[in-house]
């Protein structure tokens, strides 16, 4: 199945997508599009090769055949600090905060792709640079602040809760502004509390105009914040829909129960 958008402006648009290990067929000719502007989940049960997409789509791994573009641009060969430079920046399933360094000091390093001044001229300590150190200070404490993480500005990243810390890389993640955020699975490991949290934010992040791309097995999550879902099930894309078309379809229902019953929000 191919979830192929006839126009309009697409953020990512993948195109025959092959992944094989070891003679195993991770990911089997998928072509879909994101649309720019909507907030996309993919979904999948356990094995099902989201992971694996997503770390073709950023060159992770290599794929065996098909074709990525960003906004009409190739991604074949980037690095991921390239393809970052071209504003699609990914999360992991695990935090990755930075250990050694503050909250406010992990925010401000999604900062540097932004920086306008070179980074000797930050050495030297240049009235220019200082400008900017300024206002990006700024930035990421505003940030920290509407994410309700401002009293631990000044805390060493490492010792925040797990779900403390995937705000912090998800903050890290959207400083920069991105026009695109791929998200691996960022409700892994939270409570309900920390889970509704991050649903804000996401929505958040998507009204103010970042296109989002999550792989979530979150079900509640996803039904409840993306406009569109696509499904893959043995490294086939099997479903694209809203999330109510997708509850509702009984190849996704087999596909996770292997049984008529609804995929539950």
């Amino acid at each position: 199945m191919n979830a192929l958008l006839p126009g309009g402006d697409v953020a990512l648009s993948i195109r025959g997508l092959r992944k094989a290990f070891g003679g195993v067929l991770a990911i089997d000719d998928v072509s879909f599009d994101v649309p720019a502007g909507t907030l996309t989940a993919l979904i999948g049960p356990n094995g099902a090769g989201k992971s694996t997409l997503f770390n073709l789509l950023t060159n992770l791994y290599r794929s065996d055949a098909g074709r990525v573009t960003f906004f009409g641009t190739p991604l074949a060969g980037r690095s991921s600090d390239a393809i970052a430079r071209l504003g699609l920046v990914r999360t992991f399933q695990t935090a990755r905060v930075f250990p050694g360094m503050t909250v406010v000091e992990n925010v401000l390093a999604g900062m540097h792709m932004a920086a306008r001044t070179p980074t000797w001229s930050h050495a030297l300590a240049l009235r220019a640079a200082n400008r900017e150190e300024r206002t990006m200070t700024r930035r990421a404490e505003e940030l920290l602040d509407a994410i309700g993480l401002a009293e631990m500005r000044d805390r060493d990243a490492t010792a925040l809760p797990l779900g403390s810390q995937k705000i912090v890389e998800l903050a890290r993640a959207v400083i920069s502004r991105p026009r695109m955020l791929l998200l691996d699975e960022p409700a892994a490991g939270l409570n309900d509390a920390e889970t509704a949290q991050l649903a804000r934010l996401l929505v958040a992040i998507h009204r103010s105009g970042t296109t989002v791309f999550v792989v979530e097995h979150n079900m509640s999550l996803v039904m409840g914040i993306a406009d569109h879902v696509l499904v893959l099930d043995a490294g086939k894309l099997i479903a694209s829909g809203s999330p109510a078309q997708i509850q509702a379809n009984d190849t996704v229902i087999e596909a996770y129960v292997g049984a008529a019953a609804p995929v539950q929000p």
